[in-house]
């Protein structure tokens, strides 16, 4: 492997590196300056998740051509772009649930039942731990140790004869922040922006191989990518947010099914707890609360509440319910709330006020 770079390609990796490592930047003036926008941030649905979802799915395009280009000039089978394109892109609509929000379709029972998020993914279904392990080995393996086990000459003969192709040594940086971040988890849900991240640092090395050059140029294509990854992000959260449902008969039950909720907690079957935020049904498991299984919003099936829905307690856009308890001990003041996303499936209220077009009772 040729580890002598031109000019362009040094100011184009540097650009590349840039980027990634500019997005740590930016969520430490949000987390630690506007925490606000750093909350809205950071939500389903919003830019960050939908940059990420764009960034592995143009990364995914990307290795599919890559793959083209090695058995085109080689005519070897490129399993190692294909297995790399095959993540990419199930990585990329694992992002957005399979499309589960956008079109609001309701999982299978298994998936609501065993998943955290109650949605139709496969990764929450995993324990956090060997979650967390996969995503450790797969950046510290692709883009740190494998690129540096290729500067070995016996090492890169034979990654060429049985068809691996690593990632350029120049992005190192990129995949080393993206791994201290993700080792360290410095603010809350750190992990949105180590996908990104990733997602970027993937992208930037596929796009990255000469033959994808040859009509815009290394430093164009990177900006390119990385424009087009923000600027689609940004379309798609601003869709999300302006999506609506709104019908009439989806708004009144959904605000029927809080209010009974809000009653079966008030007439004591459940008991919340100060500085909890959870999806309903998560916490009627983890906190043993059998008493919502049996009061006011279960006895809404005998009106038509699907008895799915009411298991799982999902709202009528099949979103799950949530509910969120504030404790002030120096005031000694409680908010507890119990809220539906709305017709848009995203949240959009605070940690103390129902806002937007999200549906919810607070005592």
């Amino acid at each position: 492997m040729n580890y002598q770079f031109s000019k362009t390609q040094i100011f184009h990796f540097l650009i590349a590196n840039v980027l990634v490592l500019g997005i740590v930047a930016y969520a430490s003036v949000l987390e630690s300056t506007y925490p606000d926008f750093y909350y809205l941030s950071i939500q389903e649905d919003e830019y960050l998740e939908w940059s990420s979802f764009w960034a592995f799915l143009l990364a995914a395009a990307a290795y599919f051509r890559r793959a083209t280009d090695y058995r085109q000039t080689t005519n070897k089978t490129p399993w190692f772009f294909y297995g790399i394109t095959l993540f990419c892109f199930i990585v990329a609509m694992e992002e957005i649930s399979w499309g589960q929000r956008v079109l609001g379709y309701r999982p299978p029972a298994y998936f609501l039942e065993h998943n955290f998020q109650q949605e139709f993914n496969f990764h929450n279904v995993v324990d956090t731990d060997y979650r967390k392990l996969a995503l450790t080995l797969i950046i510290a393996g692709y883009g740190i140790g494998l690129p540096l086990a290729a500067r070995l000459k016996i090492l890169d003969h034979w990654f060429e004869r049985i068809g691996i192709v690593a990632p350029s040594i120049a992005l190192l940086p990129a995949y080393a922040g993206t791994f201290l971040l993700y080792v360290l988890y410095p603010w809350s849900h750190s992990g949105e922006w180590v996908e990104l991240m990733l997602g970027l640092s993937f992208l930037f090395s596929a796009v990255q191989m000469p033959t994808n050059f040859d009509r815009v140029g290394p430093i164009k294509i990177t900006a390119i990518a990385f424009a087009a990854v923000i600027g689609l992000g940004l379309a798609s959260g601003a869709f999300s947010r302006a999506q609506r449902d709104a019908v009439p008969e989806n708004l009144e039950a959904a605000r029927i099914e809080v209010d009974a909720l809000s009653r079966d907690f008030e007439n004591g079957l459940a008991r919340s707890r100060c500085n909890l935020h959870k999806r309903l049904y998560t916490f009627v498991q983890e906190y043993d609360q059998p008493g919502l299984l049996t009061g006011n919003y279960s006895g809404l099936q005998s009106q038509g509440l699907p008895q799915e829905r009411a298991e799982f307690f999902l709202d009528p856009w099949n979103s799950p319910y949530w509910i969120r308890d504030r404790c002030d001990r120096q005031t000694n003041s409680r908010i507890t709330f119990i809220y539906s996303f709305g017709p848009d499936r995203q949240r959009d209220s605070s940690r103390t006020e129902i806002l937007g077009d999200d549906i919810g009772s607070i005592w």
